[in-house]
Formats: structure tokens, C-alpha cells, sequence
């Protein structure tokens, strides 16, 4: 009997999800969290041979998370689920050394087969997914733009954001012209959108 960990905020899906698994006779959901947070307590007290954990997740993001758990209980094995369109989390995964991938849409016996071959130690990789994820490249931005850019996707203005990091907020406002230059972008919130679509923030 596979022990699997489920890891998903949205309640339907997480019920669906265990539901599915619920039909397959070797296979057993253990524990159900909701929270990124709460992976790691959950698996050192269940013992799961597979977590399956969902990218977008509350409190700690599912790679985070992830990453700790292969730290704390490196005998079991992740299974990452994820959307389509996160080329640039799947990047940051696979960098931290996660195994398996598959998009949340996928069939449920694909799902089953995927979480029999994580047991089993095989690397599960959606090949379109992957494809995606490596035709974003790396990040164009330099730290201080990727910074800059991610501390204005949080509301702050060129002039807190200066005080923060100790520059003047002419500074600020180049690194941001030079963040929207090199992704493409219209604009500061377009710019905004296609790094954290491309998983450079």
C-alpha cells in the first residue's frame, strides 16, 4: 500500500482528488493539509511514501514547503502538482530538486501512475510542462531590478521602496524602467505579470 500526503487548499478539488485516489486499491490518502505549513508536521507524524502537493499554497508556497520536506523526511518522495501556465515555478522546482511533476488537469489514471512511480523512485516529468518552463530562460533581470520589481508588485511606492533599500527614488525608478525594458513590458504591472509568470520574482 502506497501512503500518500495530499496537500491542496481548495477544499473541491481536495476532495476530488481523494476521492480518485480512493478508487485505487493500493494507494491510501494518510493526511490532508491545506497549508504549505502544515506539510511537514503532518508527514513526520503520518509517515507518507508520497507527498502530492499543490504549487499555490498558503502561509509557505508548495516548493517551499517541499524543500523542506525532502530535508525532514527524505524518504518520502514529492509529487508536484501545478498549472499549466507556471513555467517559472517549475523551474524553481525542478532547481530544488524535485522529482515529479504534473498538471492539475491531467486524466486520474495518469495521476495514479504518477504517484506509483514516485514510490517507485522514477522521475515523473510532464514533457510539455517542462518544455514551457525551459522556453522562458533565465531571468533577464539583475537582483537589485528583481527586487525593486517584486517590492511594486507589493504596493510599495519608488519613494518606500528607496528608504528600504537606502537609495534615492531616481535610482528606484531606473531600476524600474530597466525591469520593464528588458521583460518586454508596457508597463510597470505588465512587467509585473510576465516575471511572475516566468518565475524570475
Amino acid at each position: 500500500m502506497i501512503r500518500v500526503l495530499l496537500a491542496e487548499d481548495m477544499h473541491m478539488v481536495r476532495a476530488a482528488l481523494t476521492a480518485l485516489l480512493h478508487l485505487e486499491s493500493d494507494l491510501e490518502v494518510v493526511a490532508e493539509v491545506t497549508r504549505g505549513d502544515e506539510i511537514v508536521p503532518a508527514a513526520l507524524r503520518v509517515r507518507p511514501d508520497v507527498a502530492i502537493v499543490d504549487i499555490d499554497l498558503p502561509v509557505l508556497d508548495g516548493i517551499s514547503a517541499a524543500a523542506q520536506l525532502r530535508k525532514m523526511l527524505p524518504t518520502c518522495r514529492i509529487l508536484v502538482l501545478t498549472a499549466m501556465g507556471q513555467p517559472g515555478q517549475v523551474r524553481r522546482a525542478l532547481s530544488a530538486g524535485i522529482e515529479a511533476f504534473l498538471v492539475k488537469d491531467a486524466p486520474g489514471d495518469r495521476l495514479a501512475d504518477a504517484i506509483r512511480r514516485t514510490a517507485a523512485g522514477l522521475r515523473v516529468l510532464d514533457a510539455e510542462l517542462v518544455a514551457s518552463a525551459m522556453q522562458h530562460g533565465e531571468s533577464p533581470l539583475t537582483p537589485r531590478e528583481a527586487t525593486v520589481l517584486r517590492e511594486t508588485a507589493r504596493g510599495a511606492s519608488a519613494e518606500e521602496i528607496a528608504a528600504r533599500l537606502h537609495l534615492s527614488a531616481g535610482t528606484v525608478r531606473n531600476y524600474l524602467t530597466g525591469a520593464i525594458t528588458k521583460t518586454g513590458a508596457r508597463n510597470k504591472i505588465d512587467a509585473i505579470r510576465i516575471a511572475e509568470d516566468a518565475g524570475w520574482l
